[in-house]
Formats: C-alpha cells, sequence, structure tokens
C-alpha cells in the first residue's frame, strides 16, 4: 500500500495497519502516490517515530514486536519510509478510538481495506485463546503445591494426595 504522506488522519496509518493485522500482513510505503509516483519523506527519522508511537497508542490489542519500520534511500536523495506489518494472532485488531466495531476493525481483500462485519468480528474474538491463569504455563514444572496443602490443611480442610490433579492444577 502506496501513501504519499503521513497524515494525522487514522484512515493513513492505522486503518492500513489494523487491516494488515487481521488478513495476512503487508507493507505501507510512505513517499509514493498511489499511483507510484516518488515524492519522498522529507524527515524519515521523525515519521518512523511518529509510527511506531501511533501505532502503540491506537491499536488495540497491542501490535508492539507485529511491525518493523525501515528507511530506504530511492532516486534523488529522497527517503522512503516502509512498515512491514505481520498478520497477528489476537485477532480482531481495532483502532483503539472506534472500539471492537465496523469502524475500528478493518480487513484486506486484494489492495483494499474494508470495514470488518459484526459477525466476522464476533467469530474473529471467539477464536482468541483468553490468557487466564489456567492457560499460563508455568516455567517451574517440578510443582507440588506443599503450602497451598498446608494452608488448606490449618484451615481444616483434608486433602488426599491427587488434590493438584482433581483441582486441574496439573497440565
Amino acid at each position: 500500500e502506496y501513501k504519499r504522506e503521513l497524515t494525522k488522519d487514522v484512515e493513513g496509518l492505522e486503518k492500513e495497519v489494523v487491516s494488515f493485522l487481521n488478513t495476512y500482513g503487508g507493507e505501507l510505503v510512505f513517499g509514493l502516490s498511489d499511483d507510484g509516483t516518488l515524492y519522498g519523506v522529507s524527515d524519515p527519522d521523525d515519521a518512523q517515530k511518529k509510527i511506531a508511537q501511533r501505532l502503540s497508542e491506537n491499536v488495540r490489542p497491542s501490535c508492539l514486536g507485529l511491525f518493523d519500520i525501515d528507511v530506504e534511500s530511492a532516486e534523488g536523495g529522497k527517503h522512503l519510509v516502509k512498515v512491514t506489518v505481520s498478520s497477528g494472532a489476537d485477532k480482531p485488531y481495532y483502532i483503539a478510538k472506534y472500539g471492537m466495531s465496523t469502524k475500528g476493525c478493518h480487513y484486506r481483500v486484494g489492495s483494499t481495506c474494508r470495514p470488518m462485519p459484526e459477525s466476522m468480528i464476533r467469530e474473529l474474538y471467539a477464536k482468541r485463546v483468553p490468557t487466564t491463569l489456567k492457560n499460563i504455563v508455568s516455567p517451574e514444572q517440578d510443582l507440588t503445591f506443599n503450602l497451598l496443602k498446608i494452608y488448606y490443611e490449618e484451615h481444616g480442610h483434608k486433602l488426599n494426595d491427587q488434590f493438584a490433579k482433581t483441582l486441574d492444577f496439573l497440565t
């Protein structure tokens, strides 16, 4: 996707990045018009900072680590800023100010960015794996739960040796 310049409007950056995150990833190049005319970016360092800040503030869930920003040299000493976006795992991604709605969620169809239908938003959200204590893998796998057993027994609750398995603590 080509953009002549980085505008303040979320339509030019956040909407495109959200659409890439929600589908198969993609690239956004600043400094080129839709027809491929080279304009360049006047201050590529500033553009990189603004892009990173806007994506961290305006895209939910966080897309940090799912995009990369590079500056490329072009003809005539001009520079392009390229944002490479991966497909995200926590779909649906959305523009924070619009929330998880058809106005905030977008996806790619070919070279176009489209609003996501409510049914698609619900389906993608339902596929998310929630981060709960039950789903978090402990880095320490030699678990005994002895302190928990002592606590229960001090409060008058007798536990057998299979309590950790019975209470689904072990996976």
